[in-house]
């Protein structure tokens, strides 16, 4: 998994194994929970 900030659109994630293949882009905040989330789950 490869992250980027993409200015004036927030932090983008795609599949390091598959650079040509399509690109989620995400709200700040809603990257923040998952983070969150995830940080969460590997804790417990």
């Amino acid at each position: 998994m490869e992250v980027a900030d993409i200015p004036g659109s927030g932090p983008a994630v795609r599949d390091s194994k598959n650079p040509a293949g399509p690109i989620l882009t995400l709200r700040p905040a809603t990257f923040t929970a998952f983070l969150t989330w995830t940080v969460g789950e590997r804790s417990q």
